[in-house]
């Protein structure tokens, strides 16, 4: 496979090198004494948490992995700051864990742990169980880059392999790759009154953005397909911040759908055609993966610490994409 670092375009940088330590199932990424992201395994699904910007400051949801931050929406707990999970395989759900079924993203093993200048990769080996049996394996690999002084890239390739049988993706928009933003950068605040007034009183507004790489705004982005979509605006500073998940070309039905939503989720989905185009036929978007066959999924998530820049976004993706 192809070193997956070499779609990074890194320059050199006055701050602090990239460290990587792994212990029992977490990996932990700093640079220097900053903590850039950890791989934690102690969920039903694997995920990023925090997810911190070239300066330091996290812009993902910080509930249910913290309690610290003020005001935050106690909502969707299965929304794990940047992870991959699918709602509908082989009727188990890994999203949402929803139904009398258990299911869970087991974590298996970490290798492949490097850290160089300012990037860091590592490997893990997961199975996701329904009810204790394996469905999928899956070898999930990361790597963390800083492109440039404001801007740090976080990859995932995630490599499927049916191990027990066929296995059948199910047509839901509850899924794929995914990343809830933190409280200010939503583009609503919350409905609970209460809450409310506490954003009020801490002076938190959710005042951001979305956009997608036709054009399309807000509301618009929502089922839509496309390359890459971004959240822009202020982060819980008064600090302009732009997020921006991209789809890689080589993805199953590339260009993929976009589960954008106004509170802060931002997912890239290839499965939930049917309830993104408001079609009748709920098995449009399924997928069978035949038995000792694989599949290979490619998402970028760019945080970037300024104004929303197009031009940028772009330039952004035409690395990534090559």
């Amino acid at each position: 496979m192809r070193n997956v670092l070499t779609l990074f375009c890194i320059t050199t940088l006055a701050h602090a090198q990239f460290s990587i330590k792994s212990k029992d199932g977490t990996v932990t990424i700093k640079s220097g004494n900053d903590l850039v992201t950890e791989y934690r395994s102690d969920a039903k699904v694997p995920y990023l948490y925090p997810m911190s910007a070239p300066d330091g400051h996290n812009l993902s949801r910080h509930w249910p992995m913290s309690d610290d931050a003020k005001g935050e929406e106690k909502d969707h707990p299965h929304h794990r700051s940047f992870w991959l999970s699918h709602g509908a395989v082989n009727g188990y759900d890994f999203w949402a864990w929803t139904g009398n079924k258990d299911a869970r993203i087991v974590h298996e093993s970490t290798e492949g742990v490097v850290a160089k200048d300012k990037s860091a990769t590592f490997t893990v080996k997961l199975a996701w169980q329904g009810d204790n049996k394996t469905i999928l394996s899956e070898k999930r690999i990361y790597s963390i880059a800083d492109l440039d002084e404001s801007t740090r890239a976080f990859d995932i390739t995630s490599i499927l392999t049916a191990t027990s049988g066929d296995v059948i993706f199910g047509d839901t928009k509850e899924g794929f790759c995914a990343f809830r933003v933190d409280r200010s950068l939503r583009l609503v605040g919350p409905a609970d009154k209460k809450l409310a007034k506490e954003w009020q009183d801490l002076g938190i507004e959710a005042s951001g953005g979305i956009l997608d790489n036709h054009g399309r705004k807000n509301a618009e982005c929502w089922g839509k397909k496309s390359a890459w979509v971004t959240f822009f605006g202020p982060d819980d500073q008064g600090k302009p911040a732009v997020i921006t998940m991209f789809e890689h070309p080589s993805n199953f039905r590339h260009e993929t759908w976009w589960h954008a939503r106004d509170y802060g989720l931002l997912a890239a989905n290839p499965f939930g055609i049917h309830d993104f185009e408001g079609k009748k036929d709920k098995t449009l978007g399924n997928h069978t993966l035949k038995n000792g066959e694989h599949m290979t999924f490619r998402y970028r998530l760019v945080l970037h610490r300024g104004e929303l820049d197009e031009k940028k976004i772009e330039s952004w993706w035409k690395a990534y994409a090559q």
